[in-house]
């Protein structure tokens, strides 16, 4: 599913708090943002894989299914729009890693700064408005639509978090060049402050998807010390 055309960035909030949901839906509307809100895990999966969004602000405590089974479900489809999770003051590191490895693009922990939470909000839809349209790539067996933020392997779909899409997406884009890991997070992360060398797991969980052997890639290869390039 790709986002269409439309004057206002579509934001679906599964949230079931009551204040939380109306303070977060006050505050994307103020920037103008078209908002859907869902208050239990399964309508908010219904909404998300029938309808077109640009961004998923996604709560783990939600009542019916909860946020982790809904963001694995929506990757699952080959849906990928960013996820930005919320997660309890008292959930630990595990929960978070757990978020990031089902598909989450970031994550915020409650209770949050509201200029926190809409700066990483609107550094992932600038993520999502810089892919070209109507842009389809073969590598080997892989097919990337640009376009549409889709990618098959020997014809079936594959699920990519909206990160990994986009840094395929920027290796498509400077095939032929290698492709500094600083240049990556300008390009990637953009405002989201990280190390480097944290670009390498995703490298890593993008090579278990797309490549033949994960262990001896030919699609991303490894340029040692500097970053990554697209395989001849």
């Amino acid at each position: 599913m790709a986002a269409t055309p439309h004057d206002r960035p579509a934001i679906l909030i599964i949230e079931d708090d009551d204040a939380i949901l109306a303070a977060l839906r006050g505050d994307m509307e103020f920037e103008g943002f078209a908002v859907t809100t869902a208050q239990d895990g399964r309508r908010g999966l219904e909404l998300a894989t029938s309808r077109v969004f640009d961004l998923i602000i996604l709560d783990i405590l939600l009542p019916r299914m909860n946020g982790f089974e809904v963001c694995k479900r929506i990757r699952e489809r080959g849906i990928a729009i960013p996820i930005l999770m919320l997660t309890a003051a008292k959930t630990d590191e595990t929960d978070k890693v757990t978020g990031l490895e089902l598909g989450a693009d970031d994550y915020v922990t409650k209770p949050f700064g509201m200029r926190e939470l809409m700066a990483r909000v609107k550094a992932l839809l600038r993520r999502g408005a810089a892919v070209p349209k109507s842009k389809t790539f073969s590598l080997g067996d892989v097919v990337v639509d640009l376009g549409r933020r889709e990618v098959l392997k020997a014809g079936r779909p594959v699920h990519l978090t909206a990160l990994e899409f986009d840094v395929l997406r920027l290796l498509i884009e400077r095939r032929g060049e290698v492709v500094t890991r600083d240049e990556m997070l300008d390009a990637v992360w953009n405002e989201t402050v990280v190390a480097p060398r944290s670009i390498d797991p995703h490298i890593v969980h993008l090579r278990r998807k797309i490549e033949d052997d994960p262990a001896q890639p030919r699609l991303i290869v490894s340029v040692r010390s500097v970053g990554y390039k697209l395989g001849d």
